[in-house]
């Protein structure tokens, strides 16, 4: 590139030189290194955790790793469920069951397994279905929650006997089922959205060559994401559900990422700039948009890093591996490879001229909404304030709530054992366990232990409370539910234990599956404020130093947070209340807990996101000397196509997620699809502008109007669009 006379090419920017100067090397060493990564991080499946759905550090966790340590495992893991099929009775298969429950290695085993056959009367009535013609066994495994989902898939297929119908249900057994169905759902969305994202970017593009070099990007995005997370697993827990998310989050940016510096590119060219002036231009500035975005998505991720469940922290891992990788593609080989493309980008179009005339319609398509926007400033923002008010109204009824079973299709096999289980074997659960604590330390009174029992087992929804022990600092009773563990029923029945008084210098603590489920929904609640916390200070740090303006950096937050509420306005008034839950297929209920801490990660950073994509056009106009309204409807005419095509092909990505048969991934792919269309349309192209406008200078308070660099200056035929 020839120096200008400042010799600004020359000395600023000196990453984009390079990549410039060695374009064929960045490209060969990009791929080269990402292609090798990729294959060694595919190995990262047998790597994932399986578990991680728990609070470690909460009450209940707590108790139970005392309890266990003194007396052993007492929450089962897996309930088999036999039902004979050769016409014999639940009391003739018992030896073949047993016979079959000895096999199993006992290292695996916390306990012997307890079963109808092995267990006295007054205890195996109660494992015997009302019918009489099924009857049940209870495994409790050894290790953490990882180790023990493991652990099922090693002894489940052995446990098959001839003869007899055998079902899996317990905790363990939904987990397996849910992993199973995510790996699917990855292979599935995987193979279907390539070919869709193709046809739209060649809609988009109007050329092959321009449609396939995002895939390309996307595709590297990819494998360089699963070799990041491969070498997370060193480090920290990862959950299998990860590896779906950064796929999602890479694939998506990717394609977003690359869709907007092309734009900008091909825009360069056509002001007659030459290939490497065109790259130069194009990387600082759509690519300097770039990486303040990806740390915009970073920063909604990061929240997430703070909660206690591995497997929260562990999608956060992910969503920030596959953003980072994302846009470091996109800034190194991407560019790269347009050094070499050059005007090339542009071939096999099938009409010459047809990308410049569909970028200059939609230019002035979305200049003119601008303008339209800005006329009547104060009607607009009211309108949509009071849409997207109405919009959130539900979100005040919302309740979060654990993974169960009914969150699985309807004709999953865990789902079908686990829904019997409750309808015949409704006392067959963990139960609950409750320690009680000396205030002066040693032993309880056993006198006071056993009255408190009492007062248990008067507590609507415990059919029954017993000692079952006692250390040297502290006693156990075990109450048994009249609820199956984790539905709504246990977890009030646990909420009204909770509130009993505690014996006369005592403390009780509760442990057990529903406290577990309990206490870990509890955590939930209470980081979410910290997770703001974060995500908000960080990002307003970040867009105070894109933008140099601390109102564009507050507006920008705001939006986000309007967007956010709005989205799960209509989550809670699908996935919670149950509208149209029977079109989608889902059960009804609170919100899953994990799933909705990552929609709000994503669509919070989705939503800065695209303002921010708008915002640096506008703030790139401004200080090249236009008024805050002529910056505005040039920041929007050069946005809006890209924006909108952008939304659109994320929610492409998006959309496979959404048709998961699982309820929690239809929950994630339906909240980013809703948050997108608000967020690309109503607020970025509407609110915004109207916004600015009514602000008018006030956006630039703290602002110094700071002329770009001369080599960014737009063209004498350029300007004449400006306002």
């Amino acid at each position: 590139m020839a120096d200008n006379a400042d010799g600004s090419t020359q000395h600023r920017n000196r990453p984009v030189q390079f990549v410039i100067r060695h374009a064929r090397f960045v490209v060969a060493a990009c791929v080269l290194v990402i292609v090798v990564a990729g294959v060694w991080g595919i190995g990262v499946v047998r790597d994932l955790s399986l578990g991680g759905y728990t609070d470690p550090g909460s009450e209940a966790a707590e108790v139970d790793e005392i309890v266990e340590a003194q007396f052993g495992r007492q929450v089962p893991d897996v309930v088999i469920l036999y039902t004979p099929e050769d016409g014999r009775s639940i009391d003739r298969i018992g030896t073949d069951v047993e016979q079959n429950l000895d096999e199993i290695d006992r290292a695996v085993l916390a306990r012997d397994p307890v079963s109808y056959w092995n267990m006295p009367p007054v205890i195996s009535q109660g494992l015997k279905s009302f019918d009489g013609r099924s009857a049940i066994a209870v495994l409790t495994l050894v290790g953490d929650e990882d180790t023990r989902v493991k652990t099922f898939l090693d002894l489940r297929d052995a446990r098959q006997i001839d003869g007899i119908d055998v079902q899996f249900g317990g905790f363990s057994t939904i987990a397996d089922a849910y992993n199973t169905e995510a790996r699917a759902d990855l292979v599935r969305a995987e193979t279907i959205t390539f070919p869709i994202l193709m046809v739209l970017l060649l809609l988009i593009f109007g050329g092959v060559t321009a449609a396939a070099v995002p895939l390309c990007i996307g595709g590297l995005s990819i494998l360089a994401s699963l070799a990041v997370m491969r070498l997370l697993t060193t480090f920290t827990e990862v959950s299998i559900f990860a590896t779906n998310i950064a796929s999602l989050v890479g694939l998506g940016m990717a394609v977003d990422y690359s869709l907007f510096v092309l734009t900008r590119f091909r825009e360069e060219l056509r002001r007659g700039a030459s290939t490497e002036e065109a790259v130069y231009r194009t990387m600082s500035t759509a690519g300097r948009t770039v990486a303040f975005s990806a740390l915009l998505l970073v920063c909604g991720f990061i929240g997430m890093l703070i909660f206690p469940q591995a497997m929260i922290r562990s999608l956060g891992f992910g969503g920030m591996a596959a953003v980072a990788v994302a846009a470091f593609v996109s800034l190194t080989a991407l560019p790269a490879a347009l050094v070499l493309l050059g005007p090339r980008i542009n071939s096999l179009s099938w009409r010459k001229g047809a990308i410049d005339r569909g970028d200059a319609r939609a230019e002035r398509f979305w200049r003119s909404v601008a303008e339209r926007v800005m006329r009547r400033p104060v009607v607009v923002a009211v309108a949509i304030f009071v849409f997207l008010g109405l919009l959130s109204a539900p979100i005040f009824g919302v309740a979060l709530g654990d993974l169960d079973h009914k969150g699985l299709p309807p004709d999953a096999p865990a789902r079908i054992a686990t829904d019997t289980l409750f309808s015949d074997f409704p006392l067959a659960n963990s139960g609950v366990t409750v320690m009680v604590v000396s205030d002066a330390g040693g032993q309880p009174d056993p006198a006071l232990v056993q009255q408190f029992a009492g007062e248990m087992g008067r507590v609507d929804g415990i059919a029954a409370a017993i000692p079952s022990g006692s250390a040297d600092d502290y006693a156990a009773i075990r109450a048994i539910l009249t609820s199956p563990d984790r539905t709504k029923e246990a977890l009030a029945t646990v909420t009204r234990l909770r509130g009993l008084d505690a014996p006369d210098g005592t403390e009780i603590r509760i442990g057990g599956a529903t406290a577990l489920s309990q206490d870990g929904i509890s955590s939930v609640y209470d980081t979410i404020p910290w997770m703001f916390a974060i995500m908000i200070t960080a990002t307003f740090v970040v867009t105070t130093a894109a933008f140099r303006s601390v109102v564009l950096s507050t507006k920008a937050i705001a939006m986000a947070m309007l967007s956010l509420a709005a989205t799960f306005g209509v989550l809670t008034w699908v996935f919670h209340d149950g509208h149209g839950a029977g079109l989608l297929g889902i059960t009804p209920g609170p919100l899953q807990a994990t799933m909705s801490i990552l929609i709000m990660a994503v669509v919070f950073g989705l939503s800065t996101d695209y303002e921010i994509f708008l915002l640096s056009r506008i703030v790139e106009a401004h200080d090249a000397g236009a008024t805050t309204r002529e910056a505005v409807a040039t920041g929007a005419a050069r946005t809006g196509r890209v924006v909108t095509a952008a939304a659109l092909l994320l929610i492409t990505v998006t959309a496979f997620f959404s048709l998961s048969e699982l309820a929690m991934m239809r929950l994630v792919g339906i909240g980013v699809i809703v948050g997108l269309l608000l967020d690309a349309t109503v607020v970025r192209m509407l609110l915004v502008p109207a916004l600015v406008a009514l602000m008018g200078e006030a956006n630039w308070w703290l602002h110094p109007r700071k002329p770009l660099d001369p080599n960014l200056r737009t063209t004498d035929k350029d300007s004449q669009h400006v306002g």
